[in-house]
């Protein structure tokens, strides 16, 4: 039983509130007097839904494009010890027969559960915008090869990035989405023309808003006019203060509204990790400061960060809510791969998925499925 804390419930924050767990459940939310049991004080701490991650491709110096179990789990602890309870196993471009093999390990791990997913970022996706992807190595979205990469991760995958001004693009959109898989728009040189149809026809995700695609421009929308401006998909936002300026990620949330703002780390082994040289994929990337770019280029290659620092640059370096940060971080991303019902917030019923803040939105503990990590 926790008691003594502010808790980010569904319908607001709420002051002295208590939370009982049975097993791998929450068993009852409240607020005042806690039903008799042993308690853990927590001394006024915010108590919010353990983070979602979409997209994420390693930490604590492992990646998940490596094909190790151990390198894996290094790598899931380390977003694990900064309270993201729920994580996606994000690849970057790859030939297929690569991609195929890179998902065996992954996908015995979303069988064991410690994963919820896979998502392919990537190779379908535009050689003008491919940013830390290798060019050499991105393909046209053929129904053949989509199907190969989907056979493989036997129902593993739950996510695709792609270009769909490809040839093909708008029809794998279609394949995606028939095959019960989000199908997100990014990495693209498409004009708004080009990502109408897209949307149309299934997709409903744009990859890390603003960060590899066409620019916004008063005279041709693009891919960040269209995506945030259709109702029906949800933004990521890659919340380090580097990849999107604070005014821009508060221009982006507050458009996009609750409903359709997910916040995302799309961090690299770096993540938790030391400064050094490193490899995304098949590139080499520099991290210095923190910040990752690829060796050759300079090119930003993803990022080193973590959720709970995402979720407090959107309140403290964006000035949002506490409540839009925790929509962002935890109930949006349930919603999005169909977890609600599972986890994503404070409710009796739900996984005992949640993480205790301090006064400065840093976490003090962290409890995932009832047990403190």
């Amino acid at each position: 039983m926790l008691t003594g804390g502010k808790l980010a419930l569904p319908e607001g924050l709420v002051d002295d509130g208590w939370l009982s767990v049975s097993g791998a459940r929450i068993s009852g939310v409240g607020t005042g007097t806690p039903p008799p049991g042993t308690t853990v004080e927590l001394d006024g701490a915010l108590v919010v839904p353990g983070f979602i991650d979409t997209h994420c491709h390693g930490g604590g110096g492992g990646s998940f494009s490596s094909g190790d179990p151990k390198e894996i789990l290094r790598a899931i602890h380390a977003h694990r010890g900064h309270g993201t309870t729920t994580l996606l196993a994000s690849l970057v471009s790859e030939p297929i027969r690569a991609l195929v093999n890179q998902q065996a390990a992954l996908r015995e791990l979303v069988e064991e559960g410690e994963l919820a997913g896979i998502h392919l970022e990537g190779p379908f996706i535009a050689e003008a915008r491919c940013g830390a992807h290798d060019p050499a190595v991105l393909l046209e979205p053929d129904a053949a090869a989509v199907d190969a990469l989907l056979r493989a991760g036997h129902g593993a995958v739950r996510m695709v990035t792609l270009a769909p001004e490809l040839t093909g693009g708008v029809r794998a959109v279609r394949q995606l989405a028939e095959s019960g898989v989000i199908a997100a728009i990014g990495h693209t040189d498409g004009t708004e023309e080009q990502i109408r149809p897209a949307i149309d026809a299934g997709a409903t995700v744009g990859t890390h808003l603003f960060n590899g695609m066409r620019p916004l421009h008063h005279r041709e929308p693009g891919p960040i006019g269209a995506l945030l401006d259709d109702e029906r998909v949800t933004v990521e936002l890659i919340c380090d203060l580097v990849h999107v300026h604070p005014t821009v990620l508060r221009l982006a949330a507050t458009h996009a509204g609750r409903g359709r703002t997910l916040l995302i780390t799309d961090a690299m082994s770096a993540t938790d990790a030391a400064d050094g040289r490193y490899h995304l994929g098949r590139l080499e990337v520099d991290v210095r400061d923190g910040v990752a770019t690829v060796a050759e280029t300079g090119a930003l290659a993803g990022s080193t960060l973590t959720m709970d620092v995402a979720f407090r640059n959107l309140v403290r370096g964006a000035g949002l809510t506490v409540p839009d940060a925790v929509r962002a971080t935890s109930a949006r991303p349930a919603e999005l791969l169909g977890l609600a019902e599972e986890t994503g917030a404070l409710e009796a019923g739900l996984a005992a998925d949640l993480v205790v803040l301090d006064q400065d939105l840093r976490p003090l503990r962290v409890l995932r499925r009832g047990e403190w990590v």
